[in-house]
């Protein structure tokens, strides 16, 4: 694995791109459009931290110098590791629901109606229907699966820069 990643960086960086692409159309056609479930607005941060992923990679591919190449797979490693963080935190609320159940506002109104000040925190602290859990696979929310392909991105970065320095 390590020659592969070593030999075709751009093609591995290329392959998480697609990779991202893959995971918003499953939760954009699949879970949003055929099952109906509605994202919170965790989950839209976690989108929109997928759509930047996929771009940093596919942006870090093209890049014809390596340390340049090294620098978008580095912001692509820090991108992922947000998105972890948002997705942990979704987990948490998920495994220890808040006390008082409310909806809230939605994604866009928060951000329509507060400055980007207000509006950041109130997204973190979650709402009644980020701790709700619609949908399971394996035991596992889409919260914890979103976890885990943002801590895979992270490390998959760590790695390609190891194998990168050793060489």
């Amino acid at each position: 694995m390590f020659d592969a990643v070593y030999q075709h960086p751009r093609r591995a960086l290329l392959i998480v791109g697609a990779s991202c692409v893959g995971l918003l159309v499953f939760g954009v056609l699949y879970l949003q459009q055929s099952l109906g479930l509605e994202p919170c607005p965790m989950c839209i941060v976690q989108r929109y931290v997928l759509i930047l992923v996929a771009l940093v990679a596919c942006v870090a591919a093209m890049l014809p110098e390596r340390r340049a190449r090294n620098v978008g797979v580095i912001v692509m490693g820090v991108l992922a590791s947000c998105g972890a963080f948002v997705a942990a935190r979704q987990s948490f609320l998920q495994w220890n629901p808040p006390e008082i159940m409310s909806c809230g506002r939605d994604f866009y109104g928060m951000i329509e109606t507060f400055p980007l000040k207000r509006a950041i925190p109130m997204i973190f602290k979650g709402s009644g229907d980020c701790s709700t859990v619609d949908w399971t696979f394996l035991g596992l929310t889409i919260a914890n699966w979103s976890f885990l392909c943002f801590s895979g991105i992270a490390a998959f970065a760590v790695l390609l820069l190891m194998v990168r320095r050793h060489s």
